[in-house]
């Protein structure tokens, strides 16, 4: 296993040199940097424009950027991603690209994986209860449920989740639900049931809808899976050997089922990650999310490079912990 990974993470680094490759081609094609000073009024000089191309790197060759950014070799110092440079920045000579992710890092990722497990949880126990009742009324109800999340648009159903918060805090008489901001420093210094109750207030209705948009398609192809499972033959003959039902399901049916749903979760993930953008915004996180808005609004383009390769990363490292739970779910998968 051992062995295994280190493969998988060496083989992981073409696949981020060829994302590198994409993400920077890609971004220096679309767009220009220098689209804001170009249309100022009154119009800048040759000299101020000559002078934002050479600290945006914008007066070398496409080849010569590509190497700056990944190496830092022949730049002024703020740019090489093995340096730790992401790049300067349109929003001035001050921003720095790689602190502003290492600080809204935390806050997606705690939002992202809350609602991932959350979501994961509620698909596996709704996926195997519409299984094991087909064609009920309980399995049509979470059928219709399912497809109901399916068509929600995300920032449609954040606002109705921003809009419902409102309202419960009002009905009440005190906020139980924050609508605006993650909290991070709103709690420091105070006692760890308040910062709980102020964690809670601010993860809840975000995670519930970054949660449902997950939930309605994982719930559906664990359905599916664990009704191919529990009719294959080996799931029979555990039940003519007269095992009880709860143990053919838990030790033979269920682990062989997870296994397609690790793969779609994996994949999954830059889904969520899109979906952390809207969610973000709408309740007004100081996120990934915004940083990825942001960097859009001013252009620029080191900013979203960086965010882009970022979000590949963790997409290659969902796969790989993916691959490496094929072992855990199912004894006969060995990597040799």
């Amino acid at each position: 296993m051992l062995v295994y990974t280190m493969r998988r993470l060496l083989g992981a680094i073409p696949v981020l040199l060829l994302a590198s490759v994409l993400t920077f081609v890609m971004i220096d094609v679309t767009g220009d940097p220098l689209a804001d000073i170009r249309m100022a009024q009154p119009p800048p000089t040759e000299a101020v424009l000559q002078q934002a191309e050479e600290r945006l790197y914008l007066d070398r060759s496409m080849p010569e950027r590509y190497w700056l950014w990944m190496t830092g070799i022949g730049g002024n110092g703020d740019i090489g991603l093995l340096q730790g440079e992401f790049g300067p920045s349109t929003q001035g000579p001050h921003y720095d690209i790689g602190a502003n992710i290492a600080e809204r890092l935390w806050t997606t990722l705690r939002l992202v994986g809350a609602a991932m497990v959350f979501a994961l949880g509620l698909a596996i126990i709704t996926g195997v209860i519409s299984a094991l009742r087909q064609y009920s009324k309980l399995d049509y109800t979470l059928t219709f449920i399912g497809f109901l999340a399916l068509a929600m648009p995300t920032f449609w159903f954040a606002g109705i989740m921003q809009a419902a918060g409102v309202k419960f805090n009002l009905m009440v008489g005190e906020q139980v639900f924050a609508t605006i901001g993650d909290g991070r420093f709103r709690a420091q210094g105070e006692p760890l049931w308040d910062q709980f109750l102020n964690a809670f207030a601010h993860m809840a209705l975000p995670t519930i809808v970054l949660m449902l948009i997950s939930f309605a398609s994982w719930s559906r192809y664990q359905r599916t899976s664990m009704l191919e499972v529990m009719n294959s033959d080996y799931v029979r003959l555990a039940r003519a050997k007269g095992l009880r039902n709860h143990t053919v399901i838990r030790r033979h049916a269920l682990r062989t089922a997870l296994i397609p749903l690790t793969t779609v979760v994996a994949l999954g993930v830059a889904g969520v990650i899109d979906g952390a953008i809207l969610t973000e915004v709408v309740f007004q996180w100081r996120g990934l999310g915004d940083f990825f808005i942001t960097a859009v609004d001013n252009n620029d383009s080191f900013a979203l490079m960086g965010w882009l390769l970022l979000s590949g990363t963790l997409v290659i490292l969902a796969n790989l912990i993916a691959d490496l739970l094929y072992a855990v779910l199912d004894p006969r998968i060995r990597y040799e």
